[in-house]
């Protein structure tokens, strides 16, 4: 898959002041951060889909999951691979994350183990689920994209283009997020499309 989907910010949630504090770098505009967690996404990336981790990882984990969201910002937040503890305009409540998530992996597992759906559905629906829960205080969009991508070539798929190289960044923006908007509404058609193509 081209990185230059992670070059696309697919909307950024606002921190808390104590949020904030947590960043590493010293950095004071938006574009050095966002380079910033580019090339610390991009390591934890390769990390991620190495061949040899891949085929011995139990990617339906919550180790899994929290150590892929700190090995992608790791050197940018302290609070890396952490679950959030404030409220934001999305997600669960906080309480409820580590019980949404177990849930999540658990029905994921069974999609599997039962071949309820395709690879590809199975990863996308995992991934518009966990982009639900909203788990982090940041890099959820990218952090569950990630873990799609991991888990369909788990399934012998390959990665997805998720609209890479279809347009300007701003219309794929605008078509994933249309595509989620839609798939909260239990029609994942263009999800599933976009995933692959970048249109629908």
């Amino acid at each position: 898959m081209p990185s230059d989907i992670f070059r696309i910010h697919l909307g950024d949630t606002p921190l808390s002041d104590d949020e904030r504090k947590g960043l590493i770098p010293s950095i004071s505009t938006q574009g050095e951060l966002n380079e910033f967690e580019f090339h610390n996404i991009l390591s934890g990336r390769r990390w991620a889909l190495n061949p040899r981790r891949l085929g011995k990882s139990d990617v339906l984990s919550a180790t899994f999951l929290l150590e892929l969201h700190r090995r992608m910002f790791r050197a940018t937040w302290r609070w890396a691979g952490k679950f959030r503890t404030t409220n934001k305009n999305f997600g669960v409540d906080p309480h409820r994350i580590a019980t949404d998530v177990g849930a999540l992996l658990g029905d994921t597992e069974y999609w599997i183990a039962h071949a309820t759906h395709p690879a590809d559905e199975i990863a996308l629906r995992f991934h518009h689920r966990l982009v639900l829960i909203y788990p982090f205080p940041n890099g959820n969009g990218r952090h569950s994209r990630l873990m799609a991508d991991v888990l369909v070539t788990k399934l012998g798929r390959p990665e997805f283009p998720w609209g890479a190289n279809t347009g300007d960044p701003e219309s794929i923006r605008q078509s994933y997020l249309k595509a989620l908007r839609l798939a909260d509404q239990a029609d994942y058609t263009a999800l599933f499309t976009f995933a692959r193509s970048g249109k629908f």
